[in-house]
């Protein structure tokens, strides 16, 4: 398995709008994509609490490509992000990672 944490840093008060992006309309996008989410979070005590944290599980990197590429090029989800972000933007920028379990995580 490959897992990646992507972390989004929203723009002052517009956390709110995120997470109801991601409650009602990006999930759903996901399921019909096959995107499977590992977890999601908001910070408690760390350098900003307009983050959202979450983690993707991939079976491989071609595995990624193929359904994050649909995702993002998905006319619905073009449609619905634009909608959302009607009264500006949402996220001020992303950063992700790809990662591989070691021999000793209880993630595997």
């Amino acid at each position: 398995m490959i897992y990646e944490t992507r972390v989004y840093r929203c723009l002052p008060g517009r956390l709110p709008a995120l997470l109801k992006r991601f409650e009602t309309i990006t999930l759903k996008l996901w399921d019909k994509h096959g995107i499977r989410q590992a977890g999601f979070f908001t910070t408690l005590v760390g350098e900003s609490n307009q983050e959202l944290t979450y983690l993707l599980a991939w079976e491989s990197l071609a595995e990624r490509e193929k359904k994050w590429t649909a995702f993002q090029t998905d006319p619905e989800w073009i449609t619905a992000r634009a909608k959302t972000e009607e009264d500006g933007q949402i996220v001020l920028n992303i950063v992700n990672q790809l990662l591989v379990p070691t021999a000793f995580s209880s993630i595997k």
